[in-house]
């Protein structure tokens, strides 16, 4: 089915922290295949790989050297292959980060490049000559901290990162950047992978003329934790140049069928505006993934603002919703205040598989995983290290995988690349496999659910006008209408509600007088 992406739901891993094959303390691709049947018994679609290509690993891979190629850590192409062909026979499709935006330091290219400014690859990276004083060309930040700015003596000049600076940004200006990297993205496609999640999707191209950004308004009288977010990025991302090479990945995907694309959009001002432009039509990105719902927000109108702002946006469109990934502070942690750990990630997963869209889950989540609690000594995050403590990274959403209550949880004979901590190792997967009312076994009863029910997956949704804290809705499909009702709070509510209980619930119980939703209660209705 050429549109299976549609409403499916795809489950991320993070390949350092799966599982740990031969006891190096770092999860690696032969430890994935080993635990495909678990994902599959989860009920998913299709699995998402973050990066595992060659890489000096300054940031945990997002730094590539070699797009074509396995890192010796995760194993080789060969290991690849395998990982493919089984999770193919498990029914189970398998997208993979494309980091495109930038390449690392190392990679040959820009070792080149930074070699003269007359080299034949002196244009692939994005360089500027200084002001007249020395300083770099504009005002333009790093999201890591500092400048994006940084110069290089052999050439004179600024090169352009808006990340680290072993990470460079690559000139998509030039129209061989392009062919060489959708090149990259074929070898893939020609080794069976499904699909692409495309890192950093809107920051592929920069303002030409270079101009500065203005400052973005606030109204509180500190400075951020993070000075990248007092500008307003309307010029070093989300150009109006990006669509047309979305444009030729599109149309680099519609020649293997079946293959989709998921584009991050990393853009906090316009988001919902920027996702709904690179949905739209037939020619774009089939999917953009939201960080919209990966913040501190849990109200029944911040989630219904951001679906109905999508679809109203781009009608014709199509969303990814997540509540967690490896960036983010797992969301049972960041919602810790509206309820017991475990009622709030049942209510999570009953939520986000409700939603209109296609649903993307993070490795643990399905455990009511928290966040690690990371001392300084234990950082490996590079914007972890250089924020502390107000800011302590992304290594606290990044540990491993617990699969049972033995020695590291289960994920590594030796010493984990970050701590399996006693919180963590409670929530492991044996102590929940096929015990009633765990968090797992609610996951895998929400995706059934979902999966036998094609009004969740495609329907349309209404939403009913109703008071913090009940969200409430309707996927309607075919004449065929289910009403989905949560309770987002640790309070006791009553919802005027008709109809019948079907499918999974939680503290809800119908009586005359309408639906009784007890603390992060929820309730599908027929």
């Amino acid at each position: 089915m050429q549109d299976w992406w549609r409403g499916s739901v795809t489950y991320q891993v993070y390949p350092r922290s799966f599982q740990d094959s031969i006891g190096n303390g770092i999860g690696d691709l032969a430890g994935i295949t080993a635990r495909l049947e678990y994902i599959a018994r989860l009920g998913v679609d299709a699995i998402w790989l973050s990066p595992f290509f060659t890489s000096p690993m300054a940031d945990m891979g997002y730094d590539v050297s070699d797009y074509t190629d396995v890192d010796p850590l995760f194993g080789s192409l060969a290991d690849f292959d395998v990982l493919i062909k089984r999770a193919h026979a498990l029914g189970l499709r398998v997208i993979i980060d494309q980091v495109i935006s930038h390449s690392s330091a190392l990679h040959p290219f820009f070792v080149e490049s930074r070699s003269s400014r007359d080299n034949p690859r002196g244009d692939w990276y994005v360089w500027a000559d200084p002001r007249p004083d020395g300083t770099p060309p504009n005002n333009w930040l790093s999201v890591f901290g500092g400048t994006a700015w940084e110069w290089d003596t052999r050439r004179r000049q600024y090169y352009l990162h808006n990340f680290l600076a072993s990470q460079p940004d690559f000139n998509f200006h030039n129209p061989d950047v392009q062919d060489w990297l959708l090149g990259t993205m074929r070898f893939w496609l020609e080794r069976g992978v499904d699909g692409f999640r495309l890192d950093t999707a809107n920051f592929y191209f920069h303002d030409a003329q270079l101009r500065s950004n203005p400052p973005l308004a606030s109204n509180d009288p500190l400075p951020a934790v993070n000075p990248y977010e007092m500008q307003d990025h309307l010029y070093s991302k989300t150009q109006p140049e990006n669509l047309a090479f979305l444009a030729r990945i599109r149309a680099l995907l519609d020649e293997y069928p079946g293959a989709a694309s998921v584009g991050e959009v990393g853009e906090s001002q316009r988001a919902v505006q920027v996702m709904a432009q690179y949905t739209a039509g037939s020619q774009r990105l089939h999917m953009a993934y939201s960080f919209d719902m990966l913040g501190p927000q849990f109200t029944a109108g911040h989630f219904r603002g951001k679906i109905e702002a999508f679809f109203m946006g781009a009608p014709d469109g199509w969303p990814a919703w997540a509540f967690s990934n490896h960036d983010v502070i797992r969301h049972v942690s960041r919602w810790a205040e509206f309820g017991e750990s475990d009622a709030v990630a049942k209510l999570a997963a009953a939520m986000l598989l409700s939603f209109e869209g296609t649903i993307y889950l993070y490795q643990g989540e399905e455990l009511g995983q928290t966040e690690t609690d990371i001392e300084f000594h234990e950082l490996t995050d590079p914007p972890g290290i250089t924020f502390w403590p107000e800011y302590k990274g992304r290594d606290g959403c990044r540990t491993p995988m617990v699969w049972d209550r033995g020695p590291q949880g289960g994920f590594t004979t030796g010493v984990p690349w970050l701590p399996v901590k006693a919180p963590q190792l409670a929530r492991n997967v044996a102590a929940q496999d096929g015990v009633r009312d765990t968090v797992l076994e609610t996951y895998r009863q929400m995706l059934a659910f979902r999966r036998g029910a094609t009004a969740l997956q495609r329907g349309k949704t209404t939403f009913h006008n109703m008071p913090e804290p009940i969200l409430m809705f309707d996927r309607r499909l075919d004449g065929s209408t289910l009403t989905c009702v949560f309770n987002l709070s640790a309070g006791t509510v009553q919802v005027a509600a008709k109809g019948a209980l079907t499918g999974p619930s939680q503290n809800a119980g119908m009586g005359d007088d309408g639906l009784t939703l007890g603390p992060n209660g929820f309730a599908f209705l027929v």
